[in-house]
């Protein structure tokens, strides 16, 4: 499948175009902190409980859950975490949740070179898609304060289309609203298991952006292309 033309580049969200995990790693300390000074916890124990049942909730997702609200989704998050270091407050647990994401909102940044890689996609005619499994009652709002949405020309939130990835459909889907085919689309993205697998299952050419120096598993199909930094991507494409 080597020499196609790409035409369509769809892009990951978060930890692909900005550092998401330093975002919610720095808001969950920052409640962790507070909650701890206040009713004498483990604040680094809290941060580590609902770090962990923030990443498996978003590794487990499946599209049956994408008409609960997040901010309800969060609040359990936090009551989980709080539990675990021995209070069971669940009005608490709301008010983290908001200082929460609150709080993430300060740490959005966009990847070094992120916005000139865009531009340079776009010069060359490239039309570009924002494929994420987040909600839109957050996402929206932080694509907007990121300053990327005027970029691409179609944006698909899990929850507006009713698809997550690694669902081949949803890539599928995102190429033809572009108007092109999955054999003409490319996929960025940061998680093998979401974002290149399902590229690989609709057919397009993918970029594994591997911002954490994982391992590939044994015995799983191979990205086209790896790459650490967002800036490689347009060398990347034209190679392909």
């Amino acid at each position: 499948m080597m020499g196609r033309q790409i035409d369509v580049v769809l892009f990951d969200l978060d930890d692909t175009l900005h550092d998401d995990t330093r975002a919610f790693h720095s808001a969950a300390e920052e409640v962790a902190l507070e909650v701890a000074a206040e009713h004498g916890i483990d604040a680094l124990a809290l941060k580590r409980a609902y770090v962990s049942e923030a990443e498996g909730f978003w590794k487990r997702l499946t599209s049956a859950q994408l008409e609960t609200r997040l901010s309800d989704i969060r609040a359990t998050m936090w009551s989980e975490a709080l539990r675990y270091v021995g209070v069971d407050d669940v009005g608490l647990a709301k008010r983290s949740a908001d200082r929460y994401n609150a709080y993430r909102k300060k740490y959005f940044e966009l990847f070094p070179g992120t916005l000139d890689m865009l531009r340079t996609l776009r010069e060359r005619g490239k039309r570009l898609g924002l494929l994420t499994n987040g909600f839109s009652e957050t996402h929206r709002e932080k694509i907007a304060l990121l300053q990327v949405g005027e970029l691409f020309d179609a944006i698909f939130i899990a929850d507006e289309v009713g698809m997550i990835k690694p669902d081949p459909l949803l890539f599928a889907h995102a190429c033809t609203t572009l108007g092109s085919a999955p054999m003409h689309g490319a996929m960025v993205g940061d998680r093998y298991d979401r974002d290149i697998r399902g590229a690989l299952d609709a057919g397009l050419y993918t970029i594994w952006f591997n911002v954490r120096n994982e391992d590939l598993a044994g015995g799983v199909p191979p990205p086209h292309a790896i790459c650490q930094s967002i800036v490689e991507i347009p060398s990347l494409l034209e190679s392909a």
